[in-house]
């Protein structure tokens, strides 16, 4: 039983996570700025639950598609239960709509305390996390999943968060969502330029594979220069939004491996310190915002 459990918690790819914890730490600092605003800092809890159940979704998605179309049988990195044939693809396939489920029950109480047009937005992040990898022309096959992860892991993210809370749109969660979206990126762009040999004899054109390794290694660090000119922008109203560049700061290292030509097995480490840096910089600058 223990054991088992072990591999549920493996596959759900846990190191993904601060992809999820980012955009509603961030969303939720955003509010502080905002005057005269009546905020439900309560449903900032919800949010979390959703953006993590959502996650874990797309990450127990992936890897049953994957699996079943055989692109992870020589994947190197984290366990794949599908591919690894540590679970059955029905189980996998179970786990993931269970976790979509958990996602839409908050998702659905969310809207009911806020806003119906969020049903609209909950459905599309559902169906993008699905077809990322799933359905018979998955768009994550041609290189689109960056697109999907900038959208709704940093933008949707992070202005929904701020949205929940207090019920507008506002120009500084968009700008923070930059910053969230772009690092979100840099953890699937480092995810693909991993994987890109065994996605290349698969036929799995990711972003990286479609740009070729030279340039996916520029693509990557390109995203940290997004973040940070993103930060510079808030700083010009939040002058203390520039606490974010000391958790951007410790981007140095895995930039570093990446432009020294790390392959396969040497960017484990690499994603791990790119998701490091995101949940750092979310923190220093949601410190920022919020002391703003």
């Amino acid at each position: 039983m223990q054991e088992s459990l072990s591999l549920w918690i493996k596959g759900a790819r846990p190191r993904t996570l601060p992809a999820a914890i980012a955009p509603v730490a961030v969303g939720t600092a955003c509010v502080s700025v905002e005057a005269n605003a009546t905020a439900n800092w309560s449903n900032a809890i919800l949010a979390l639950i959703v953006s993590l159940a959502l996650q874990v979704a797309v990450n127990y998605a992936n890897d049953y598609s994957d699996g079943v179309r055989g692109t992870d049988d020589k994947r190197v990195g984290p366990l794949r239960l599908v591919g690894s044939g540590a679970k059955t693809a029905s189980a996998v396939k179970r786990a993931a709509f269970l976790s979509f489920g958990v996602a839409a029950i908050f998702g659905l109480i969310l809207a009911l305390l806020t806003s119906l047009w969020l049903l609209v937005v909950g459905v599309l992040c559902i169906l993008a996390g699905w077809f990322y990898t799933g359905g018979k022309k998955p768009y994550g096959y041609f290189g689109l999943g960056e697109v999907f992860v900038f959208v709704f892991f940093g933008v949707v993210a992070t202005t929904g968060t701020t949205f929940v809370i207090v019920e507008k749109l506002t120009v500084t969660s968009f700008t923070a969502s930059l910053v969230v979206g772009a690092l979100a990126c840099a953890l699937l762009a480092v995810n693909n330029l991993r994987d890109i040999d065994g996605d290349t004899l698969a036929r799995k054109r990711t972003l990286a594979v479609r740009l070729g390794d030279k340039k996916a290694r520029s693509f990557f660090v390109s995203l940290f220069v997004l973040a940070l000119l993103a930060i510079f922008v808030l700083a010009l109203s939040y002058p203390l939004a520039l606490l974010g560049l000391v958790g951007l700061g410790s981007a140095f290292t895995p930039i570093r491996r990446v432009r020294s030509g790390a392959l396969g097995g040497e960017l484990i480490a690499v994603l791990s310190m790119t998701g490091r840096t995101q949940i750092l910089t979310a923190i220093t600058l949601s410190i920022g915002l919020i002391l703003s």
